[in-house]
């Protein structure tokens, strides 16, 4: 039987196609990854904003993923928005007893700025999922509600790092450098090292849902079996591919190009 690497997601809504559930799906549909979906919130946005937000039952979030595990391989599986406490003891009770790897797109604000979880679900988040995951990918604003630090500099970014993994339990961490100045740097601590992530800074404001796209990336890689730096790699490079060549459709901040990457092969292939 040939292996399909499959990858789950479990997040919210997104309409305009840009981020949440939609943006991951295309992120493993171009890495030739089996997607799956769980949604946890119906979610009216766009690129200017959130208008409103629907949050399904408990219950039926529960029967979502048990649609899923009972049924299908899921090799690896990323959260996204999981707006409330409730919501995310369910998630949590199903994810104790599941062999793949867990990736954390700690998602509580939209690019636009708008709150996408309660206060409660931040402290559960924080406090219970945390140490279930392989890897939390936290932006610089959740990083620092998440460690309760400052993040002004690199150093910082490392020490909140070590800081995450060594104090709070999680697998790995990943702390995205995309609102310090110069160039677009991540860094990685698995417990053992600091890997380093490199890319040019793109001049645009069409960045809606690269959080999103970057972690559904890494989930899309490691449910092939890519070791997680090179997972992280991977995924950088085809986020940043994506941001280059964003589109500048909307009234706000533009979605980022899920196709770009394969664009580009094609392009070397011609």
């Amino acid at each position: 039987m040939t292996y399909v690497p499959c990858a789950l997601t479990i997040a919210g809504t997104d309409p305009s196609g840009g981020a949440g559930i939609q943006a991951d799906l295309k992120t493993f549909q171009e890495l030739k990854t089996y997607g799956m979906s769980v949604i946890t919130s119906v979610v009216a946005q766009n690129t200017t904003g959130v208008q409103d937000i629907n949050h399904l039952s408990v219950a039926f979030i529960e029967q979502q993923l048990e649609s899923v595990f009972s049924d299908m391989p899921v090799h690896a599986l990323k959260t996204g928005m999981i707006a409330n406490e409730a919501m995310m003891r369910a998630v949590a009770a199903r994810l104790a007893s599941v062999d793949a790897a867990y990736v954390m797109d700690p998602v509580m604000v939209a690019t636009s700025g708008d709150s996408l979880i309660d206060e409660e679900a931040r402290q559960f988040l924080k406090k219970e999922l945390l140490p279930l995951t392989t890897i939390v990918t936290p932006n610089l604003p959740e990083t620092e509600f998440i460690t309760g630090r400052k993040i002004e500099t690199t150093e910082d970014m490392k020490d909140a790092a070590a800081f995450i993994v060594d104090e709070l339990h999680a697998g790995a961490a990943l702390i995205k450098g995309g609102h310090l100045q110069g160039e677009a740097v991540d860094f990685l601590y698995d417990g053992h090292q600091i890997h380093m992530y490199s890319e040019e800074r793109i001049p645009t404001k069409n960045t809606h849902g690269t959080g999103c796209t970057y972690s559904a990336a890494i989930t899309a890689n490691l449910s092939k079996g890519l070791p997680l730096h090179e997972a992280v790699r991977q995924a950088k490079r085809f986020v940043t591919a994506a941001i280059r060549s964003s589109f500048d459709i909307g009234s706000g901040n533009g979605p980022t190009n899920h196709w770009a990457s394969r664009t580009k092969e094609e392009q070397r292939s011609e």
